[in-house]
């Protein structure tokens, strides 16, 4: 039986194992996906782990995207454009990292009808699932990026990988036509984003990457004061079908079954 894994810390949030497991039986794959909680210095050892055909695939989520990087042979242009992995497979005896992110965040996107061309777009973090964010919003030619952190310089780091991102101090928010959080904060229910959206005049789109819970209190906040509201649960479904695609060759279906084991 193949085995398939996702890794970060914390982990015990992520629904991937569930949808995956779907997926495997649903295309009588003989495997199975679990997820598990690593540090750092456990990352070098754990790769090796793939090269020896002990494990077949791994998903990667925070905060390890750039950091497993090191630790790989090769990159696909999506992963080495953004510096973040989140795909791990075996490919001619190399370990390589992938971003399918990227992928399923324009997809995500492309489902609500939201088109971002010409759109001022503000993000909320700098880390994680950012840079593959900022390089869709890129290719889909979004007119600015604001871009928010509570460490302001990890933000500005972010201007060594793209160009033109307006990085602003925690606090300030500017004009916008969708808002993205990629903070972490709303994982736990008590979490609270404390930035006043009330100047901003209602009907924008806000969009939080968490998925589980399904609502946090952003998205409370925000569909309260009359906005659209998008949480993370389509990028995570398409970012992982995509995985699944290059691990076995099968792109999976998606259908209601699915939207309901994620519920």
């Amino acid at each position: 039986m193949k085995k398939f894994l996702v890794i970060g810390n914390p982990i015990s949030h992520s629904l991937s194992p569930k949808l995956h497991n779907y997926w495997l039986k649903k295309n009588n794959i003989n495997g199975i996906y679990d997820k598990e909680k690593l540090d750092s210095n456990d990352l070098k050892k754990f790769i090796l782990r793939v090269k020896n055909n002990e494990i077949y695939g791994i998903n990667v989520t925070v905060p390890f995207k750039k950091e497993i990087i090191s630790y790989l042979d090769e990159l696909s242009l999506e992963a080495e454009k953004t510096q973040s992995v989140n795909t791990i497979f075996l490919d001619n005896g190399k370990v390589k990292g992938h971003n399918t992110d990227v992928d399923g965040f324009e997809l995500s996107l492309s489902k609500i009808k939201f088109d971002v061309k010409g759109k001022k777009i503000f993000i909320l973090g700098a880390g994680g699932v950012v840079p593959s964010i900022i390089f869709s919003l890129k290719r889909m030619k979004s007119s600015k990026i604001f871009i928010s952190n509570r460490t302001k310089t990890k933000a500005e780091g972010l201007n060594n990988i793209f160009n033109d991102l307006s990085v602003i101090n925690w606090g300030e928010v500017p004009n916008f036509d969708m808002v993205i959080n990629a903070t972490s904060l709303g994982l736990d229910n008590k979490d609270e984003i404390n930035l006043d959206f009330s100047k901003i005049e209602k009907g924008k789109l806000y969009y939080d990457v968490i998925y589980n819970p399904k609502e946090t209190n952003f998205l409370k906040k925000a569909k309260a004061m009359g906005n659209k509201t998008e949480n993370g649960k389509k990028m995570f479904i398409y970012q992982a079908a995509a995985s699944f695609k290059i691990w076995h060759k099968i792109y999976p279906i998606i259908d209601e079954d699915v939207d309901k084991i994620l519920d």
